[in-house]
């Protein structure tokens, strides 16, 4: 990361899972990074839908942190993938991919973005997924899990605005990783092809490191491309 400080501390959050590992290991290997820590539910028990366990590791974490990469979400959750139809709408299901999706992201920003670096360069992001765009939706479909991506960029772009102010070096983004080989498109890739998880990892955040803080708050897809919201 070379836009960062020299001795750069980093934090990414879902670091268990297959991109969010990945990550984790990109940055290990950067001779820049001083520091790296990381939450997971699997290793620490974090549950980004429960806002006690998210206050609690905050207030476990020290100091400031120069970037936060929060990987985590959910396209099956609890053994209910994505619908096809109108027809297989659940309530359940639905406020499920929202908890994980949009109220997680949210509470990560509540609660972790103040700890980014104030007075140097601090980048944050969050996987977020092209089928969650508005504009580009032309097949219809995965009406939980689009929606619930659509809410986690408005998130992303509203604690934009207000993390510029008191972060004005900061910047915000949600990310689309593209169809990557983890478990959660395994069921879903069909015939195209699919990245490994760390040529994901490399992608995005080589997009985070030259995005300047007057393009916080924006949509981007692993290969550099504006995503419409």
């Amino acid at each position: 990361m070379t836009s960062l400080p020299q001795g750069y501390r980093a934090l990414v959050i879902g670091a268990s899972g297959g991109i969010g590992s990945a990550v984790a290991a990109v940055l290990q290997a950067d001779t820049a990074c001083g520091e790296l820590l990381s939450l997971s539910r699997r290793i620490d028990g974090f549950d980004v839908t429960q806002e006690d366990s998210v206050a609690a590791a905050a207030e476990r974490l020290t100091g400031e942190f120069h970037l936060i990469f929060c990987a985590t979400g959910g396209l099956t959750i609890d053994g209910v993938g994505p619908e096809k139809s109108l027809r297989q709408i659940s309530s359940d299901a639905m406020m499920k991919q929202f908890a994980l999706n949009a109220l997680g992201t949210a509470l990560v920003t509540k609660h972790l973005a103040p700890k980014l670096a104030r007075k140097e360069r601090a980048l944050m992001a969050f996987l977020s997924a092209r089928v969650g765009s508005i504009g580009d939706n032309h097949l219809g479909g995965w009406m939980s899990y689009r929606a619930s991506k659509a809410a986690l960029n408005q998130i992303v772009r509203t604690a934009s605005i207000e993390l510029a102010r008191s972060h004005p070096l900061s910047v915000l983004l949600a990310l689309h990783p593209g169809t990557v080989a983890t478990s959660l498109s395994e069921k879903y890739s069909g015939n195209h092809a699919r990245t490994e998880p760390v040529e994901s990892a490399r992608a995005m955040l080589s997009v985070l490191n030259g995005r300047e803080a007057a393009e916080t708050g924006r949509f981007y897809a692993y290969d550099g491309q504006p995503i419409e919201w």
